[in-house]
């Protein structure tokens, strides 16, 4: 993992006005980002964790402070930024290879090399023998799976993932969670995943980034010193267990605010 930043995030903050007023988003936050390394953030709702990764993929551009890709400043949505959302996001129309394959053809590749990208995508996720399967075939968890291996077809340099396996149960967001190390560790691609499930943070993470309550500022940064590669065999240990201890402490305190704030709106 080099030393050198590839991401460089710099004191950028996110107003937005609202019908009550003008609300911070996110606050002055500064983060530098090494090739090849994996972060997760995680906050209490509302803290401005989503509003952070929109910035960083081109998604939202005004905004105050400055994002760099190898010292160039992200405007608008670039190849070399993918993302992966928590919400369904393949054709139901198209079977597996169709998925992955569709932005290869918008690009114009050839039939050829788009369907041997495409191949060589879904073996890395764990699909080969379900190419032409439709998502309606298959399990949440394999849709989020085409999902990645469609966002991996552009080969970008960062890799955003917002709650991608929210909607899934807990022993298929571990073995997920494997296959994504895995694929991190093949590809040696810089991630960035938002989450609000600490173990999975954990498992998965160089360093987790805990944010305040709104407005959203890093509170701490937790570097997860586990030996890697890593698998979800390791979440019943002692040092596993004491991180994610350690950033509940911190992140209870967050989501109490928050808690609490809901609550006074509602009484009112």
């Amino acid at each position: 993992m080099s030393d050198t930043p590839t991401l460089r995030i710099k004191n950028v903050s996110k107003h937005f006005e609202t019908g009550k007023g003008r609300v911070t988003a996110v606050d002055d936050v500064s983060l530098d980002i090494r090739q090849g390394e994996f972060i997760s953030i995680i906050g209490p709702s509302g803290c401005g964790k989503s509003t952070l990764m929109n910035m960083i993929g081109g998604l939202l551009t005004d905004y105050e402070g400055d994002i760099q890709l190898d010292g160039k400043k992200v405007s608008g949505c670039q190849p070399e930024i993918g993302m992966v959302f928590q919400e369904e996001s393949t054709f139901p129309w198209r079977t597996a290879i169709e998925n992955v394959t569709f932005p290869l053809e918008a690009a114009g590749l050839p039939k050829e090399k788009r369907l041997a990208r495409a191949y060589e995508l879904l073996d890395l996720v764990g699909l080969s023998g379900f190419e032409n399967h439709f998502p309606s075939e298959l399990s949440g968890g394999m849709r989020q799976r085409i999902a990645i291996a469609r966002t991996l077809a552009f080969q970008p340099r960062i890799l955003l993932m917002d709650e991608p396996f929210a909607a899934l149960d807990e022993q298929t967001r571990h073995l997920l969670g494997d296959k994504v190390v895995q694929i991190q560790n093949q590809l040696k691609q810089t991630t960035l995943l938002i989450t609000h499930n600490i173990a999975e943070a954990v498992q998965l993470s160089d360093r987790v980034l805990i944010m305040t309550f709104r407005p959203g500022r890093i509170k701490r940064v937790v570097e997860i010193n586990l030996p890697r590669p890593r698998s979800s065999e390791m979440i019943g240990s002692e040092k596993f267990s004491a991180y994610v201890a350690e950033i509940w402490a911190d992140l209870r305190q967050e989501a109490s605010k928050g808690l609490k704030e809901t609550e006074a709106a509602a009484a009112h």
